[in-house]
């Protein structure tokens, strides 16, 4: 069932990215990345109350416990870690071709690997290895298609955006593991949104208000809001699997990077960008790393 709601997952999660990008394009980055997360803060406003006047409801999927101020802090230092990667990822996103971005943003599973063997003390196998290079080939190759529409990977201040932003979403996701093994699913996921809010408030005052006129001015589309909420719904799914018994974090890491298939489909067709084929027969080399190493995390 834990991968069945990674799929799920993945799947809301590629809807997300194109939302990202076409709310993204000659737009103010910070004030779309506020909005978002407020859409997305609000979807959990009516749970909290329904949480509070409905004692009996404690045993619902969607019931927000009440959590000690320690366990705060923790959530508080998650919604920090998550604001940075959004931040160097929206950026991205903004300047990037999605067909660049997104699938840059499936190496997630390979730094997350990376941290479980550090600090869970988790090993690779054969078949993990074996996906671990076919992935790396893959990014150099996608490092090559780039440098057809002009995106020098080395030398492009983005890439470096994306990358950085992806890492940081790797430490997030090792955090998560430990959050979730130890505290609520749904406390976790709505005071973070909550958080995030409120931590985006003084960076947008001291970061963008002031200098607004220096950069795109911000417009809203319909789809900031729908960036809030299929995050929301696809984090749900995440948070969920996780809470499962015998859930892996590599596995699910990795289905959740499988969200490059919808945002690369749908993206391509949205924007219309070049050299498709030769992205599409990179991305398919990325998810044949994808498979092995999920095949070498399966028990």
């Amino acid at each position: 069932m834990w991968v069945i709601l990674g799929i799920f997952s993945a799947f809301f999660l590629g809807i997300y990215d194109v939302f990202k990008k076409a709310s993204l394009s000659r737009n103010a980055v910070l004030p779309v990345l506020f909005f978002a997360s407020l859409s997305g803060a609000l979807v959990f406003i009516p749970l909290l109350i329904l949480s509070r006047t409905c004692p009996d409801c404690s045993h619902a999927i969607w019931y927000i416990p009440k959590v000690a101020p320690s366990i705060h802090f923790l959530i508080l230092v998650k919604s920090c870690i998550v604001l940075s990667s959004w931040t160097f990822a929206y950026y991205a996103f903004k300047y990037l071709p999605v067909t660049i971005a997104s699938p840059i943003r499936t190496s997630a599973p390979l730094w997350t690997i990376a941290g479980a063997m550090l600090i869970f003390g988790e090993r690779l196998s054969p078949l993990q290895w074996a996906g671990l290079v076919v992935c790396i080939v893959s990014y150099y190759l996608f490092s090559l298609a780039g440098k057809k529409e002009g995106i020098h990977f080395r030398k492009n201040n983005w890439v470096w955006f994306i990358v950085l932003a992806t890492i940081l979403g790797s430490v997030s996701s090792l955090y998560d593991k430990y959050l979730i093994r130890h505290y609520d699913r749904m406390a976790v996921q709505a005071y973070y949104s909550f958080y995030l809010v409120l931590v985006l408030i003084p960076v947008l005052l001291a970061f963008w208000y002031p200098y607004r006129h220096r950069y795109d001015p911000f417009q809203w589309r319909f789809t900031i809001p729908l960036i809030g909420i299929t995050l929301a719904v696809a984090d749900f799914m995440y948070f969920y699997s996780l809470s499962y018994d015998g859930s892996m974090i590599s596995i699910l890491s990795t289905l959740r990077r499988s969200s490059v298939i919808v945002s690369f489909l749908i993206g391509a067709v949205w924007f219309k960008e070049n050299n498709l084929r030769l992205k599409f027969l990179i991305l398919a080399g990325i998810l044949a790393g994808l498979v092995l190493i999920v095949l070498g995390s399966a028990k």
